[in-house]
């Protein structure tokens, strides 16, 4: 299983050749949700319903595969030395709109626990400079999932 998982994020099977695995970008993002959800110390059971959901949310997963996605990416969090190895999978398979959605859901991870760690903080500056994402999107991806936040709070509250 680790070696599979070594290839995916490699990008080259052991013969050489390129990989075509379609999940590889999809596991790559789970593992920098996962980086992101134990910056502060703690995956938690509402970082990991951020993960879960942001996985199901954005990949049209079930419950069941994205907790099985969730576990393939804590693998390779333990495994990877540095970030680039997930971000250059997203950047050569993902196009801009698809990388700023990742950058989305690594701020709903973050504010999970309600609050902004400065180490999350500076893992979200760190990815977005690899995703080659600006400053200002970063910040407008930021925006809007501090508006979903708050109007999902003010949906529960009146309920």
């Amino acid at each position: 299983m680790i070696d599979r998982i070594k290839i995916l994020l490699r990008g080259v099977e052991p013969n050489g050749t390129a990989q075509t695995e379609p999940d590889a970008p999809k596991l790559a993002a789970a593992a920098l949700l996962v980086e992101a959800a134990c910056m502060d110390g703690h995956f938690d059971g509402d970082e990991r319903d951020a993960v879960c959901a942001a996985l199901g949310g954005h990949f049209g997963l079930s419950e069941s595969e994205a907790e099985t996605l969730i576990e393939e990416a804590e693998a390779a969090h333990h495994e990877a030395t540095d970030l680039h190895r997930f971000t250059r999978t997203i950047n050569d398979r993902y196009d801009h709109g698809d990388r700023l959605a990742v950058m989305e859901m690594l701020w709903e991870v973050v504010y999970a626990d309600g609050r902004l760690h400065a180490y999350e903080a500076n893992l979200i500056r760190r990815v977005g400079g690899l995703l080659h994402i600006t400053d200002r999107e970063r910040g407008e991806a930021r925006k809007r999932v501090l508006a979903r936040v708050s109007r999902d709070a003010d949906q529960a509250a009146a309920t």
